[in-house]
């Protein structure tokens, strides 16, 4: 058994390996999966299997990324292989984002898990602004415009410097916050030339960005990743790139826009599993309702909810062994770099 990292030079064999099975091993549907790609991250494998785990090591715990990213019948051999790794060194493993289909495999195997979010999803072949549920968010995007918003896709090294100029407001009007990792995405590294950047400028100045990273499986598309703006900008930054974006991916022909995860959302008891903690379970819900120092959740689900998702995924928490354990799941916080 191997473990290495990605935080390697571009075209490496590492990258190369992460990113054909997340192109290849799709059967859990996982629209986040191209977030394995971010630097920091470490890789599991298991000589003579197909497939992947993707962690971070934190503490006395190995975060885990989704399930593993393999052939079906090597899904099992790597998850006992890094449960046992993790175990001989002393760890307890954790895993965020598991999809439906991971997180049955999981609990088969004697983890304790629970929906801990969901992530949200639009269908573009018949996507369309026009109508009254819109008309807010279509003046939102008017108003960027009339104030002069100027939008296009651009190449991450052609903008380095606007980028810099947006995150060191965005960071600054936050107190200071930490640039979150992990569940995140990234700009730059040798997996930007995957990626899609818009970026939006008003009078030459950059005042906003979104990046969008692809998702594969049989709902492919883009994922609304990692954005940003100047704090003090326009109304309706954020919406008009995004609509920018959306009419580019409809006339490539793309089928799905993804909004991507967001912790403390779309709960709902029938989507727990048997043997789940009803004690983690409550949790989650006084997260949803007070928890926005931890994360914005309600924030950023109310934008989301702006573009009427077709598609509500949930997304679920596995912890190895019989208990909810909260320390393992802070750790996935520190794994993101919140606290």
């Amino acid at each position: 058994m191997t473990a290495t990292t990605t935080e390697s030079t571009a075209g490496s064999s590492t990258d190369s390996r992460i990113l054909d099975a997340i192109r290849t091993h799709t059967a859990s549907e996982n629209p986040s999966s191209f977030l394995t790609l971010n630097s920091g991250n470490s890789v599991f494998t298991v000589p003579g299997t197909d497939g992947v785990v993707v962690y971070r090591r934190t503490g006395r715990w190995a975060v885990q990324f989704g399930g593993p990213f393999a052939a079906e019948e090597d899904y099992d051999t790597l998850l006992d292989a890094f449960r046992q790794r993790a175990r001989d060194e002393g760890l307890g493993v954790v895993g965020v984002q598991l999809q439906r289909a991971d997180a049955e495999r999981y609990a088969r195997r004697g983890f304790t898990v629970n929906q801990v979010g969901a992530s949200w999803a639009v269908s573009l072949a018949e996507f369309t602004l026009r109508g009254t549920k819109f008309m807010q968010l279509r003046n939102k995007i008017s108003r960027a415009h009339r104030n002069g918003l100027t939008i296009q896709e651009a190449d991450a090294a052609d903008v380095r410097e606007a980028i810099a100029a947006i995150d060191a407001a965005w960071l600054g009007s936050k107190g200071g916050a930490q640039q979150l990792e992990f569940l995140v995405g990234q700009i730059g590294g040798p997996a930007q030339a995957h990626r899609r950047l818009f970026v939006g400028t008003i009078d030459g100045a950059p005042v906003a960005y979104i990046s969008y990273s692809p998702v594969y499986g049989s709902r492919a598309g883009w994922m609304h990743d990692l954005s940003r703006r100047i704090p003090e900008g326009s109304p309706g930054l954020m919406e008009a790139i995004n609509a920018h974006a959306i009419e580019v991916f409809r006339a490539e022909g793309v089928a799905w826009l993804h909004f991507g995860f967001t912790p403390f959302t779309g709960l709902d008891a029938s989507h727990e599993l048997d043997g789940h903690s009803p004690a983690f379970q409550w949790l989650m819900h006084a997260l949803w309702a007070e928890g926005a120092a931890l994360y914005p959740a309600q924030t950023q689900l109310s934008y989301k909810q702006k573009w009427a998702p077709d598609l509500s995924i949930p997304e679920y928490v596995a912890i190895d062994g019989p208990q909810a354990s909260l320390p393992g799941f802070a750790h996935v916080f520190r794994a993101c770099n919140a606290f």
